[in-house]
């Protein structure tokens, strides 16, 4: 159960005619099976194995030199071994997600997946690298990549004209926060955070998704150490794609700050990180 405050949240957004993606079969089999403390990792590949799409994605990310640790996997019981059961499910999330919410403007929504896919990547790949500091691990932060921009879908279902209003139909926009709450009344990062604590994320993972677009200074530290994490993903996925990057010179010292990368450093970490990334494409 949501706590009060964020109940009336959810409430007032479903006053608005906006409703929060609800989780699939699959993930509350698996919560509940967790929850018992009375699996095995038999148990939970047969509820896994109910979705195939699932099954095939988990595949796919185990591959990253963040998860896979220099391992190959021929079935899911080795996947589960060596990602670890807890880890496994926040993954699970991140790939349910993303067929949960859907439209029929199927080019926008395959352009943010695909987006948010590689900048969840890119954090899991960072989040390896600093976990010593940070003491965020490559799962959690591949959730949190895939998340902290979910509000945006869940208002491009509600309002069809969004992308067009807020010039999303280019790549390389995305919504401006002030000119989004002028127009629509709400804004993503909210969103975003309510369907976090609805799919039952940790509290410092929904934190960080209420301020990727921001460095809060009241959150406890894992969650400041998470949104710089996200924030260096998004940064390498612009540099990536030879697309300008204009919050970084807000925030960009602070990011290095947290995560122990100086100016001069910067260039090169960005370039190893988009070698690895690349090559777990191939």
């Amino acid at each position: 159960m949501l706590p009060t405050e964020d109940q009336k949240a959810l409430d007032a957004l479903v006053a608005k005619g906006i409703r929060l993606p609800p989780q699939p079969r699959v993930l509350i089999e698996l919560r509940e099976a967790i929850d018992s403390a009375d699996y095995t990792v038999g148990t939970i590949s047969r509820i896994i194995n109910q979705d195939p799409g699932l099954v095939a994605m988990l595949f796919k990310i185990s591959r990253s030199p963040a998860f896979s640790r220099g391992r190959q996997f021929n079935k899911l019981g080795d996947v589960l071994q060596v990602i670890g059961i807890q880890q496994a499910y926040n993954l699970v999330q991140s790939i349910a997600l993303s067929t949960a919410i859907g439209g029929e403007t199927r080019n926008a929504f395959a352009r943010f997946w695909s987006r948010s896919g590689e900048v969840a990547e890119l954090s899991s790949l960072i989040a390896e690298d600093h976990v010593g500091v940070c003491n965020v691990f490559p799962d959690q932060a591949y959730l949190a990549g895939i998340f902290h921009q979910c509000g945006v879908p869940v208002l491009m279902m509600r309002f069809p004209d969004y992308c067009k209003k807020l010039h999303l139909d280019d790549t390389q926009n995305w919504p401006d926060l002030a000119e989004e709450d002028a127009i629509f009344n709400v804004d993503h990062c909210s969103i975003g955070y309510l369907v976090a604590r609805h799919w039952g994320l940790p509290d410092f993972v929904c934190a960080a998704i209420r301020y990727h677009d921001e460095l809060p200074t009241e959150e406890a530290g894992q969650a400041i150490s998470l949104v710089c994490i996200v924030q260096l993903a998004i940064h390498c996925y612009l540099y990536n794609n030879r697309q300008a990057n204009p919050l970084w010179e807000t925030i960009g010292a602070r990011v290095r700050d947290e995560l122990g990368i100086s100016a001069h450093e910067l260039g090169d970490y960005l370039d190893d990180v988009l070698r690895r990334f690349h090559q777990a494409a191939l």
